[in-house]
Formats: C-alpha cells, sequence, structure tokens
C-alpha cells in the first residue's frame, strides 16, 4: 500500500512513517520543512520519500498528491498551538491550515478516489458531565479557536468523501516534539514543587501505540468516526503528573489546583475529555494498552 502522511516533522507524523515501513508499506511524508525536520535517530521516517508541502496551496496539494497518487492519506499536520489560536491576529491562520488545508487533501482524495484518515479531538465536544463521549456523537460545541476549527475540518471530511476515517484523540504524547510529559520532566528537574490542574479528565495517548492503530485502520474499509486514547481509565492532568515523577524516580510534589485557580490559558479547556472507545473493538481493531504501559516505555524511549 502506498500512503501519503502529512505532518511528519511532528510526534504523530513521525511514528506514523515509521509504523509503514515497519509493515513493508509505502509511505511518503510531507511537512513545511525543505527537508524531514524531525529527531533524527536513524529511524525510518529520516530515509523515506519526502515532499515540502504547504497544505494551504491548493494547486500544490493537488500536484504533490497526484503525482504520488497514493492509497490512502493520513492527515497529521494541523494547527494544534491552542491558546496562540485565540490570538485574533492568528485566527485567519488557523483556519486556513485546520479547515482550508483539509478541505485540500480532501477534494484530491475524492479525485483520486483513496482513503483518507483525519486527526482530530476531544476539543470539538463542549467538555461538560462525566459522561464519556461516543465517536458518533454529534452534540459539538467546541470551546474554542482551536477546536472549532478542528470540527470544522472533520466536516469538510464527512461531507467530501465516502472513504474516510475520523479519529479523535487527546493528551498526545510522543518522542518528536513537545508534551506533557516533556514539560513534566522538565519542570520536575527545576523545582521541589508544581502545581497541576486536577478537574480536567481524559487519557494520555502515545503515538507509537496510536500510530499502529491507524496504520490498522487504513489497512481495513471500516470507515467512519472513531476514538482513540491508551487504555488504564480516565485520570486528571494531577493524576498523570503524578505517575511521571513516580516512574521517573522524581520525589516533586505535585499541587493539585482547579482550573480556575491555574487561570494560565488563554482558550478554554474541556473538564470532560472522556472518550469512549468501545467502537474500536466492535469493529475488529485492537485497543491500545494502558497509559502507565505507555509511559513506561516511552521514558525508557527517551533516556537512550
Amino acid at each position: 500500500m502506498k500512503v501519503f502522511v502529512t505532518g511528519v516533522g511532528g510526534q504523530l507524523g513521525h511514528d506514523v512513517m515509521n509504523e509503514l515501513h515497519k509493515r513493508g508499506h509505502e509511505g511518503i511524508g510531507s511537512d513545511l520543512a525543505p527537508a524531514y525536520s524531525g529527531i533524527q535517530d536513524g529511524s525510518a521516517v529520516t530515509t523515506m520519500p519526502y515532499a515540502c508541502l504547504d497544505i494551504t496551496d491548493a494547486e500544490a496539494v493537488s500536484r504533490v498528491i497526484r503525482k504520488v497518487a497514493p492509497d490512502a492519506v493520513i492527515h497529521c499536520a494541523g494547527w494544534t498551538a491552542v491558546d496562540l489560536a485565540e490570538e485574533e491576529d492568528k485566527k485567519a491562520v488557523v483556519h486556513r491550515i485546520n479547515v482550508d488545508g483539509t478541505q485540500n487533501i480532501a477534494d484530491i482524495c475524492r479525485n483520486l478516489n483513496c482513503k483518507m484518515l483525519y486527526l482530530s479531538t476531544d476539543y470539538v465536544f463542549n467538555g461538560k458531565g462525566e459522561t464519556p463521549w461516543k465517536p458518533d456523537c454529534k452534540e459539538y460545541a467546541a470551546l474554542n479557536v482551536y477546536g472549532q476549527t478542528k470540527l470544522d475540518g472533520e466536516l469538510v471530511v464527512a461531507n467530501t468523501l465516502k472513504k474516510y476515517f475520523i479519529v479523535r484523540i487527546a493528551w498526545v504524547f510522543g518522542r518528536n516534539g513537545k508534551n506533557f510529559v516533556r514539560t513534566m520532566l522538565s519542570l520536575g528537574k527545576k523545582y521541589d514543587e508544581v502545581r497541576v490542574v486536577c478537574d480536567q479528565i481524559g487519557t494520555p495517548t502515545y503515538t507509537i501505540d496510536l500510530s499502529r492503530l491507524l496504520v490498522d485502520m487504513i489497512e481495513t474499509e471500516q470507515y467512519g468516526y472513531y476514538h482513540a486514547t491508551n487504555e488504564g481509565g480516565y485520570i486528571s492532568w494531577y493524576e498523570f503528573a503524578c505517575e511521571i515523577f513516580r516512574q521517573a524516580g522524581f520525589q516533586t510534589k505535585v499541587i493539585p489546583v482547579t482550573t480556575e485557580e491555574y487561570g494560565l490559558n488563554k482558550a478554554a479547556r474541556p473538564f470532560n475529555s472522556r472518550l469512549d472507545k468501545t467502537k474500536l473493538v466492535e469493529c475488529g481493531f485492537q485497543p491500545l494498552p494502558t497509559w502507565q504501559d505507555a509511559l513506561s516505555r516511552y521514558l525508557k524511549e527517551i533516556e537512550e
């Protein structure tokens, strides 16, 4: 199978390319940088074909992807700086990337009759209550600019294509980029105690595990909406931080605070990021390992 992957300079795209290589698929990566700009760890992604591509340039998207003629596109690229997206001078840019860019990719996928997998987020929901969100729930009410543009990107894909997967994820961490785990480890080395919010609930997602699932998906025709995070139960950011320090062997004290007490975010955050993943099993996909196990593997990986 030939697969075109956007956003390979990021956490997830990097691991998706390596997973494709492991399975013998032909992966072609793309990002904004002239050449691959992710971690240089000798991994397959650094040696597989790469194309510099601005997804907001419709003509370039059509030309590059048409030349590749893939069987599937895994769309990992997107604006993910949640707080920065709230700034007035950034809103139009975020829309161009997350909505218009996604439309450009969906259009060429339709023209080539190839599959498309779009990565979305728990931020498309209003974040209220305690009931886990089901993948086919249509009670959308994004709380911030980022969430709204990801929702609009979902609708673009669903309204343009028939052969699509929309996969919502949350609390992502991986080797190739910044994430909550790295931030906690950095703070834990500098301070004896850290403040972490305790009233936002969800589940972490390790990109290595997620990439395996995404490739599983494009090898099938089980199209539709899905939720994908690691197993292991729902937790708060506070509980996640405590486990990070425990596994890392840090003595850092974690002080639980409410979102209101923390008060440093420009963009509203969802309190309920619980994602119901039962549809994965119902459609024959293997669930991801527990987040505790994923964290253990990740900590060993970044020590190398």
